[in-house]
């Protein structure tokens, strides 16, 4: 992987030379959140060199800072997918530029599917642990020892304390393991049995690059799905974008709760 994305100048000039503490990167639907948490106007991620635009609707393609409870903090309200025709590294510029800009913890969300009626659809639901399913890495390539080691261990990824957290803000939150696809097409209802079968309880098309770069880098991450829909074939209704972004935009109160207590905890 490449190292530690150089941070734009448009960052460091928003950020008015503030050290960055936390990133927090939103997924489908989620862009609202950012608002709530963050009055500063942003700055639109055409505006960042190097950033790439999420074409895809309900990803606002915006950069957001300022304090929440006091922690400086990034927001990211939307992201760039592998389905888009982008890279890996392409993929995780955001995280590699908030760790460049001091941050240390990571905060990932996204939309996804859940393979088991266990789960709360409309809920957010920590992620313990990925099956990287997408036949690439963002580790691929050339390694600089300085940075991070060529074999990493991914043994504990999402960080168990900041899981602890989060539920001390929210005792009702589950947890499950997310399997992460290229997409850009939903799983057919074999692939959710499949999927279910390798012990994955949520799917989605994001996030495992970000968190793997982010580790590699020795940032702390946080990984937060909020449930969009039931997987293929366990419902009886065709599966649609815009399903899943309104099931983030009616999840956004709680997220929003959530990261207003989690985040001015990890000020320390």
């Amino acid at each position: 992987m490449s190292p530690n994305a150089p941070v734009p100048a448009v960052i460091q000039r928003h950020t008015q030379g503030h050290m960055a503490k936390v990133a927090v990167v939103l997924g489908s639907g989620l862009s609202d959140v950012a608002k709530g948490l963050i009055s500063a106007d942003p700055i639109s991620y055409a505006e960042i060199d190097g950033m790439p635009v999420s074409g895809v609707a309900g990803h606002e393609g915006s950069l957001y800072f300022g304090e929440v409870g006091e922690v400086p903090t990034l927001i990211f309200a939307g992201r760039a997918h592998l389905y888009e025709g982008r890279t890996p590294d392409q993929v995780t510029y955001a995280v590699r530029a908030a760790i460049g800009a001091g941050v240390r913890t990571i905060i990932l969300t996204n939309a996804a599917g859940a393979t088991t009626d266990a789960l709360e659809v409309g809920a957010p639901c920590l992620i313990a642990d990925h099956i990287n399913l997408t036949g690439q890495n963002p580790l691929t390539g050339p390694n600089d020892d300085k940075e991070g080691p060529r074999f990493l261990d991914l043994t504990q990824i999402y960080a168990s304390e900041l899981r602890d957290l989060a539920r001390e803000v929210d005792a009702e939150l589950q947890e499950g393991v997310y399997a992460g696809l290229p997409g850009p097409t939903y799983e057919t209802p074999a692939e959710v049995r499949m999927l279910r079968s390798l012990g994955a309880d949520l799917v989605g098309m994001s996030t495992v690059h970000e968190a793997i770069a982010a580790h590699y880098l020795k940032a702390k991450v946080l990984g937060i799905s909020v449930v969009s829909n039931k997987a293929a074939g366990l419902s009886t209704e065709p599966l649609s974008h815009d399903e899943v972004t309104e099931a983030g935009r009616s999840a956004a109160d709680r997220l929003h709760a959530l990261l207003s207590g989690v985040i001015p905890k990890l000020g320390d």
